[in-house]
């Protein structure tokens, strides 16, 4: 029962946040598995995948597009080169130690936060 409620808390959290701010998948989703549920590095990335793999954002896609902050043809470029890259990053990932795969998505995550804390 504890499980079930951390998973609905990530859920809704991750969803608050995306709507928000446009991040959840990566940022919360994966971090929250790995330390409040124990999953693997590699776990709690495949699972956060397949989360956004559905149309979970698909009200607040809407939202932001009937506002006019969806540019259609910018995101249609962007999702048909992620596919790719998604492919090409997970097969990378999968042969790599979780370790070494936490700490790179650490760095990364710390790195991005730093420049959007005191760049311009």
């Amino acid at each position: 029962m504890t499980t079930l409620i951390i998973l609905l808390c990530i859920g809704l959290f991750a969803g608050i946040l995306s709507g928000l701010v446009g991040v959840g998948g990566g940022i919360i989703i994966v971090p929250a598995l790995v330390y409040f549920l124990s999953i693997s590095q590699h776990e709690a990335q495949g699972t956060s995948l397949a989360v956004l793999l559905l149309p979970v954002g698909i009200f607040a896609v809407l939202n932001y597009y009937k506002a006019g902050y969806v540019d259609v043809k910018t995101t249609l470029i962007i999702a048909s080169t992620f596919v790719i890259g998604g492919f090409i990053g997970s097969k990378i990932s999968i042969g790599l130690d979780q370790n070494m795969v936490k700490k790179i998505f650490g760095c990364l995550m710390l790195l991005i936060a730093i420049k959007m804390i005191f760049g311009k």
